[in-house]
Protein backbone atom coordinates (compact mmCIF):
# COMPACT_ATOMS: atom_id res chain seq x y z
CA UNK A 1 0.00 0.00 0.00
CA UNK A 2 0.87 3.32 -1.11
CA UNK A 3 -1.95 5.48 -0.78
CA UNK A 4 -2.87 8.49 0.86
CA UNK A 5 -3.02 7.90 4.67
CA UNK A 6 -4.97 10.59 6.49
CA UNK A 7 -4.60 11.03 10.20
CA UNK A 8 -6.63 13.46 12.56
CA UNK A 9 -5.62 15.04 15.53
CA UNK A 10 -1.97 16.02 14.05
CA UNK A 11 -2.01 18.89 15.65
CA UNK A 12 -2.58 17.06 19.01
CA UNK A 13 -0.63 14.74 21.38
CA UNK A 14 -0.90 11.18 20.68
CA UNK A 15 -1.75 12.48 16.89
CA UNK A 16 1.41 14.23 16.00
CA UNK A 17 3.19 11.04 17.22
CA UNK A 18 1.36 8.93 14.58
CA UNK A 19 2.42 11.03 11.81
CA UNK A 20 5.40 11.42 12.48
CA UNK A 21 6.22 7.51 13.16
CA UNK A 22 4.42 7.12 9.69
CA UNK A 23 6.20 9.54 8.20
CA UNK A 24 9.38 7.03 9.53
CA UNK A 25 8.26 4.26 7.62
CA UNK A 26 7.89 7.00 4.01
CA UNK A 27 3.89 6.62 4.04
CA UNK A 28 2.46 9.64 2.18
CA UNK A 29 0.36 11.62 5.29
CA UNK A 30 -2.41 13.69 4.80
CA UNK A 31 -3.18 15.59 8.30
CA UNK A 32 -6.54 17.29 9.00
CA UNK A 33 -6.78 19.99 11.52
CA UNK A 34 -9.33 23.33 12.22
CA UNK A 35 -8.34 26.70 11.52
CA UNK A 36 -7.88 27.37 15.34
CA UNK A 37 -5.80 24.40 15.86
CA UNK A 38 -2.46 25.33 17.80
CA UNK A 39 0.49 25.18 15.80
CA UNK A 40 2.85 23.95 18.18
CA UNK A 41 3.21 20.82 16.63
CA UNK A 42 2.32 21.59 12.94
CA UNK A 43 5.34 23.79 12.03
CA UNK A 44 7.36 20.69 10.64
CA UNK A 45 4.47 18.70 9.66
CA UNK A 46 6.19 15.98 7.84
CA UNK A 47 3.12 15.93 4.86
CA UNK A 48 0.03 17.59 3.66
CA UNK A 49 -1.89 19.37 5.56
CA UNK A 50 -5.59 20.28 4.92
CA UNK A 51 -8.27 22.49 7.02
CA UNK A 52 -11.85 21.32 8.35
CA UNK A 53 -13.39 21.28 11.39
CA UNK A 54 -14.61 17.54 12.11
CA UNK A 55 -17.90 18.53 12.73
CA UNK A 56 -18.24 19.87 9.08
CA UNK A 57 -19.03 16.62 6.72
CA UNK A 58 -18.69 18.22 3.76
CA UNK A 59 -15.09 19.34 5.04
CA UNK A 60 -14.48 15.51 6.26
CA UNK A 61 -15.55 14.06 3.15
CA UNK A 62 -13.12 16.46 1.02
CA UNK A 63 -10.16 15.92 3.51
CA UNK A 64 -11.00 11.71 2.21
CA UNK A 65 -10.63 12.10 -0.88
CA UNK A 66 -8.27 9.67 -2.80
CA UNK A 67 -7.54 7.88 1.15
CA UNK A 68 -5.91 4.36 1.26
CA UNK A 69 -5.95 3.87 4.97
CA UNK A 70 -7.44 6.40 8.16
CA UNK A 71 -6.07 6.98 11.83
CA UNK A 72 -8.70 8.67 13.51
CA UNK A 73 -6.86 9.98 16.37
CA UNK A 74 -8.91 13.27 17.31
CA UNK A 75 -11.15 13.55 20.24
CA UNK A 76 -12.49 16.00 22.57
CA UNK A 77 -10.23 15.26 25.72
CA UNK A 78 -11.14 17.22 28.31
CA UNK A 79 -12.40 15.72 31.85
CA UNK A 80 -14.17 18.83 32.72
CA UNK A 81 -16.38 21.30 30.57
CA UNK A 82 -19.13 23.78 31.47
CA UNK A 83 -21.67 21.84 29.84
CA UNK A 84 -20.61 17.88 30.03
CA UNK A 85 -22.55 16.77 27.10
CA UNK A 86 -20.94 19.02 24.91
CA UNK A 87 -17.55 16.29 25.21
CA UNK A 88 -20.58 13.78 24.65
CA UNK A 89 -21.91 15.18 21.70
CA UNK A 90 -18.73 16.29 20.01
CA UNK A 91 -17.16 12.84 20.26
CA UNK A 92 -20.07 11.10 19.22
CA UNK A 93 -21.03 13.17 15.92
CA UNK A 94 -17.36 13.52 14.80
CA UNK A 95 -16.47 9.73 14.91
CA UNK A 96 -19.91 9.62 13.10
CA UNK A 97 -19.38 11.70 10.23
CA UNK A 98 -15.42 10.61 9.68
CA UNK A 99 -16.65 6.89 9.63
CA UNK A 100 -19.34 8.24 7.12
CA UNK A 101 -17.30 9.69 5.15
CA UNK A 102 -14.48 6.79 4.98
CA UNK A 103 -17.20 4.17 4.05
CA UNK A 104 -18.31 6.93 1.12
CA UNK A 105 -14.70 7.56 -0.02
CA UNK A 106 -14.03 3.56 -0.01
CA UNK A 107 -11.05 4.03 2.31
CA UNK A 108 -9.41 0.50 2.63
CA UNK A 109 -8.61 -0.01 6.45
CA UNK A 110 -9.20 2.03 9.40
CA UNK A 111 -7.61 2.45 13.39
CA UNK A 112 -10.24 4.00 15.48
CA UNK A 113 -8.22 5.70 18.44
CA UNK A 114 -10.49 4.83 21.23
CA UNK A 115 -9.80 4.77 25.16
CA UNK A 116 -9.20 2.25 28.15
CA UNK A 117 -11.62 4.82 29.42
CA UNK A 118 -14.35 2.36 27.47
CA UNK A 119 -13.15 -0.52 29.89
CA UNK A 120 -14.20 -1.06 33.54
CA UNK A 121 -11.43 -1.49 35.80
CA UNK A 122 -11.23 -5.16 37.31
CA UNK A 123 -10.87 -5.81 40.95
CA UNK A 124 -8.88 -8.47 40.70
CA UNK A 125 -5.83 -7.33 38.69
CA UNK A 126 -5.80 -5.12 35.45
CA UNK A 127 -8.33 -4.82 33.13
CA UNK A 128 -8.48 -6.06 29.85
CA UNK A 129 -10.33 -6.24 26.36
CA UNK A 130 -13.55 -8.66 27.85
CA UNK A 131 -13.68 -5.37 30.03
CA UNK A 132 -16.11 -3.28 28.14
CA UNK A 133 -18.16 -1.00 29.96
CA UNK A 134 -21.31 0.77 28.96
CA UNK A 135 -22.45 4.69 29.07
CA UNK A 136 -24.04 3.51 32.57
CA UNK A 137 -21.41 2.06 33.82
CA UNK A 138 -18.42 4.64 33.58
CA UNK A 139 -17.50 7.68 35.51
CA UNK A 140 -18.22 10.93 33.50
CA UNK A 141 -18.77 12.83 30.27
CA UNK A 142 -15.39 12.02 28.58
CA UNK A 143 -15.75 8.20 29.59
CA UNK A 144 -18.86 7.99 28.48
CA UNK A 145 -18.28 9.96 25.13
CA UNK A 146 -15.48 7.19 24.31
CA UNK A 147 -18.01 4.48 25.00
CA UNK A 148 -20.72 5.70 23.17
CA UNK A 149 -18.09 6.68 20.26
CA UNK A 150 -16.49 2.88 20.56
CA UNK A 151 -20.00 1.23 20.50
CA UNK A 152 -20.79 3.44 16.95
CA UNK A 153 -17.78 1.94 16.03
CA UNK A 154 -18.55 -1.35 16.47
CA UNK A 155 -21.71 -1.47 15.08
CA UNK A 156 -20.70 -0.04 11.77
CA UNK A 157 -18.43 -2.88 11.59
CA UNK A 158 -20.53 -5.06 12.12
CA UNK A 159 -23.85 -3.92 10.16
CA UNK A 160 -22.00 -1.48 7.52
CA UNK A 161 -18.56 -3.33 6.80
CA UNK A 162 -16.48 -0.69 8.09
CA UNK A 163 -13.21 -1.87 8.01
CA UNK A 164 -11.69 -0.52 11.30
CA UNK A 165 -9.48 -2.00 14.23
CA UNK A 166 -9.97 0.02 17.31
CA UNK A 167 -7.06 0.45 19.72
CA UNK A 168 -7.46 1.34 23.60
CA UNK A 169 -4.35 3.77 24.67
CA UNK A 170 -4.37 3.80 28.31
CA UNK A 171 -1.94 6.89 29.60
CA UNK A 172 0.30 8.60 26.89
CA UNK A 173 2.83 10.90 28.16
CA UNK A 174 6.11 12.13 26.64
CA UNK A 175 7.21 15.15 24.09
CA UNK A 176 4.90 17.40 22.26
CA UNK A 177 1.92 17.58 24.45
CA UNK A 178 1.10 20.95 24.12
CA UNK A 179 -2.20 21.29 25.70
CA UNK A 180 -1.34 19.40 27.90
CA UNK A 181 -3.25 16.16 28.94
CA UNK A 182 -4.51 16.10 31.79
CA UNK A 183 -1.45 13.46 32.91
CA UNK A 184 0.53 16.04 31.41
CA UNK A 185 -0.73 18.81 33.87
CA UNK A 186 -0.10 16.36 36.77
CA UNK A 187 3.71 15.86 35.46
CA UNK A 188 4.06 19.39 35.34
CA UNK A 189 2.69 20.70 38.32
CA UNK A 190 4.49 17.91 40.18
CA UNK A 191 7.98 18.72 38.71
CA UNK A 192 7.01 22.60 40.16
CA UNK A 193 6.69 21.30 43.56
CA UNK A 194 2.85 21.94 43.46
CA UNK A 195 2.00 18.50 44.46
CA UNK A 196 2.75 17.80 48.12
CA UNK A 197 0.12 15.06 48.64
CA UNK A 198 -1.68 12.85 46.67
CA UNK A 199 -4.55 10.47 46.99
CA UNK A 200 -3.91 6.42 46.84
CA UNK A 201 -4.65 5.86 43.01
CA UNK A 202 -2.80 4.33 39.99
CA UNK A 203 -2.62 4.59 36.26
CA UNK A 204 -0.99 2.63 33.55
CA UNK A 205 1.80 4.57 31.91
CA UNK A 206 3.39 4.62 28.22
CA UNK A 207 5.24 6.66 26.41
CA UNK A 208 3.36 8.14 23.52
CA UNK A 209 5.57 7.27 20.33
CA UNK A 210 5.17 3.50 21.48
CA UNK A 211 1.42 3.68 21.36
CA UNK A 212 1.75 5.40 17.60
CA UNK A 213 4.33 2.42 16.95
CA UNK A 214 0.83 0.49 18.38
CA UNK A 215 -1.44 2.47 15.80
CA UNK A 216 0.90 1.45 12.90
CA UNK A 217 0.76 -2.00 14.04
CA UNK A 218 -2.85 -2.51 14.58
CA UNK A 219 -3.22 -1.41 10.61
CA UNK A 220 -1.36 -3.99 9.43
CA UNK A 221 -1.67 -6.63 11.59
CA UNK A 222 -4.89 -5.93 13.75
CA UNK A 223 -8.30 -8.15 13.19
CA UNK A 224 -11.55 -6.06 11.85
CA UNK A 225 -14.06 -4.92 14.76
CA UNK A 226 -11.35 -6.55 17.28
CA UNK A 227 -10.04 -4.00 19.78
CA UNK A 228 -6.41 -3.89 21.04
CA UNK A 229 -4.94 -2.17 24.64
CA UNK A 230 -1.51 0.23 23.93
CA UNK A 231 -0.32 0.26 27.01
CA UNK A 232 2.43 -0.19 29.40
CA UNK A 233 3.67 -0.06 33.14
CA UNK A 234 1.23 0.43 35.94
CA UNK A 235 2.31 2.59 38.36
CA UNK A 236 0.72 3.88 41.91
CA UNK A 237 0.55 7.91 41.38
CA UNK A 238 2.90 8.12 44.88
CA UNK A 239 5.41 6.00 42.83
CA UNK A 240 4.88 8.17 39.47
CA UNK A 241 4.72 11.77 41.64
CA UNK A 242 8.15 10.16 43.52
CA UNK A 243 9.56 9.50 39.84
CA UNK A 244 9.04 13.03 39.10
CA UNK A 245 10.38 14.20 41.95
CA UNK A 246 14.10 12.56 41.31
CA UNK A 247 14.13 13.78 37.83
CA UNK A 248 14.02 17.39 38.93
CA UNK A 249 15.87 17.03 42.33
CA UNK A 250 12.83 17.52 44.38
CA UNK A 251 11.61 15.31 47.61
CA UNK A 252 9.32 12.91 47.15
CA UNK A 253 5.31 13.86 48.56
CA UNK A 254 5.13 11.78 51.52
CA UNK A 255 1.55 12.35 52.72
CA UNK A 256 -2.03 10.40 51.19
CA UNK A 257 -4.93 12.23 51.56
CA UNK A 258 -8.43 10.65 52.13
CA UNK A 259 -10.50 11.55 49.18
CA UNK A 260 -13.58 12.81 51.16
CA UNK A 261 -11.93 15.94 52.36
CA UNK A 262 -11.25 16.86 48.73
CA UNK A 263 -14.69 16.31 47.63
CA UNK A 264 -16.35 19.88 48.98
CA UNK A 265 -12.50 21.55 47.40
CA UNK A 266 -13.29 19.47 43.80
CA UNK A 267 -16.70 21.13 44.16
CA UNK A 268 -15.47 24.34 45.15
CA UNK A 269 -13.25 24.32 42.16
CA UNK A 270 -15.66 23.29 39.51
CA UNK A 271 -18.26 26.66 40.46
CA UNK A 272 -15.20 28.26 40.06
CA UNK A 273 -14.40 27.20 36.47
CA UNK A 274 -17.61 28.12 35.55
CA UNK A 275 -17.43 31.36 36.03
CA UNK A 276 -13.90 31.40 34.60
CA UNK A 277 -14.19 28.90 31.84
CA UNK A 278 -10.89 27.74 32.98
CA UNK A 279 -10.76 24.00 33.28
CA UNK A 280 -9.85 23.19 37.06
CA UNK A 281 -6.88 21.10 37.92
CA UNK A 282 -9.56 19.20 40.51
CA UNK A 283 -12.23 17.72 39.47
CA UNK A 284 -15.29 15.76 41.26
CA UNK A 285 -15.49 12.95 38.20
CA UNK A 286 -11.36 13.03 37.96
CA UNK A 287 -11.74 12.49 42.09
CA UNK A 288 -14.59 9.75 41.83
CA UNK A 289 -12.22 7.89 39.25
CA UNK A 290 -9.68 8.44 41.41
CA UNK A 291 -10.98 5.63 43.86
CA UNK A 292 -9.81 2.64 40.75
CA UNK A 293 -6.44 1.80 40.06
CA UNK A 294 -6.49 1.96 36.74
CA UNK A 295 -4.48 -0.65 36.06
CA UNK A 296 -4.57 -2.30 31.92
CA UNK A 297 -2.96 -5.45 30.43
CA UNK A 298 -1.49 -5.25 27.01
CA UNK A 299 -0.92 -9.11 26.47
CA UNK A 300 -3.28 -9.15 23.40
CA UNK A 301 -1.61 -6.64 21.61
CA UNK A 302 1.78 -8.11 22.02
CA UNK A 303 0.37 -11.46 21.25
CA UNK A 304 -1.11 -10.64 18.41
CA UNK A 305 0.53 -7.07 17.23
CA UNK A 306 3.72 -7.20 18.66
CA UNK A 307 3.66 -4.36 20.34
CA UNK A 308 6.13 -3.40 22.73
CA UNK A 309 6.66 -0.90 25.10
CA UNK A 310 9.42 1.09 26.65
CA UNK A 311 9.69 1.26 30.88
CA UNK A 312 7.91 4.01 31.91
CA UNK A 313 10.52 5.66 33.81
CA UNK A 314 12.16 6.35 30.47
CA UNK A 315 8.38 8.27 28.93
CA UNK A 316 8.48 10.30 32.63
CA UNK A 317 12.06 11.22 31.29
CA UNK A 318 11.18 12.35 27.90
CA UNK A 319 7.76 13.93 29.15
CA UNK A 320 9.43 16.72 31.76
CA UNK A 321 12.82 17.71 29.45
CA UNK A 322 10.11 18.51 26.66
CA UNK A 323 8.07 20.51 29.36
CA UNK A 324 11.14 21.92 30.63
CA UNK A 325 12.38 23.03 27.05
CA UNK A 326 9.17 24.79 26.80
CA UNK A 327 9.44 26.49 30.04
CA UNK A 328 6.14 24.79 31.76
CA UNK A 329 9.33 23.31 34.33
CA UNK A 330 10.62 25.41 35.64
Amino acid sequence: MNGIVLVTGVSGFLGSAVARALAGEGQRIRGLVRASSPQGNLADFPGELVEGDLRDAAAVGRAMAGVERLYHVAADYRLWARDPEDIVRNNRATTRIVMEAALAAGVARIVYTSSVATLLPDPDGPSDETRAGSPETVIGAYKRSKVEAERLVEAMVRERHLPAVIVNPSTPIGPRDVKPTPTGRIIVEAANGKMPAYVDSGLNLVHVDDVAKGHLLAMEKGRIGERYILGGDDVSLGAMLGAIARLVGRRPPTVRLPRGPLYPLAWANEKVAQVTGKEPFLTLDALRMSGYSMFYSSAKARAELGYAARPHGEALADAVAWFRTTGAIR
